[in-house]
């Protein structure tokens, strides 16, 4: 068996870097057991949730690990497949795994800002159409779908309030959307806030959420499923607020 500590710090690693970017509980479990097992313990004991990791091996002491944020980058959660599965098929020791794991978590860039608010305004944009939206909304659809996720972004990574963040941009967004049919820029605010709103949406957390339910993970998925909701609400509200002054 390698190094007891070793084995229990790399599988919490990895466990937390699945935990922080979306991975599912079904398949967190799969992975650190994986890990685990493949250095030499033949029945890890080890408990997910959303907000911290345990695990104890026989002759060693049980560690924890705080889950302090989360987010959805699943980039990540491949690597962590990726090097799993090459430490399986003993084509990494169990070191060069821990300082991979180290480095992927510490240094992987993300997305550049630039790049996350054109992704989101394409896909409001996009969306619009699809939701049988006028052409004349596309644009005014692009821009403000654009401004809500910036938005978004700067007031979560600033102020670090959670659904603050969805809240600030759903108001943005519904009233944006108002104005740009009071002054002839597009034709239904209706459609124009449908779009705009879906890069909010928490379409992933959501999808977790039922899959560790069925998974048999249910502290995991109510607990996802909450948040999913929470943010749903923080959407609603936004919107709700401009709808009832405007």
């Amino acid at each position: 068996m390698e190094d007891k500590d070793l084995i229990i710090e790399t599988t919490l690693l990895a466990g937390k870097i699945m935990i922080e970017n979306g991975a599912d509980m079904a398949r967190i479990d799969d992975t650190l057991k994986r890990i685990a097992k493949n250095s030499g313990v033949i029945e890890p004991d080890i408990f997910e949730t959303t907000t911290g990791i345990m695990m104890s091996i026989k002759g060693a002491n049980a560690q924890v690990i705080a889950i302090e944020k989360r987010r959805i980058d699943l980039e990540r959660i491949a690597r962590v497949n990726d090097i799993s599965r090459a430490y399986q098929a003993k084509r990494k020791t169990l070191k060069e795994v821990y300082d991979y794991l180290m480095t992927l978590d510490q240094t992987t860039p993300d997305f550049k800002l630039r790049w996350l608010v054109l992704a989101a305004g394409i896909v409001g944009a996009t969306l619009e159409i699809m939701y049988n939206g006028s052409w004349q909304d596309f644009l005014p659809t692009f821009a403000i779908s654009a401004l809500g996720y910036y938005l978004f972004y700067v007031v979560n990574t600033r102020f670090k309030v959670k659904f603050a963040s969805e809240f600030v941009a759903a108001l943005a967004i519904g009233a944006l959307a108002v104005l740009s049919v009071k002054y002839g820029l597009a034709k239904n605010y209706s459609i124009v806030i449908i779009g705009s709103v879906m890069p909010l949406v928490p379409g992933v957390p959501l999808t977790n959420a039922v899959r560790d339910l069925l998974a048999g993970h249910i502290l995991s998925g109510i607990a996802r499923a909450t948040e999913a909701l929470l943010t749903a609400v923080a959407i609603g509200m936004g919107i709700a607020c401009v709808l009832r002054f405007f």
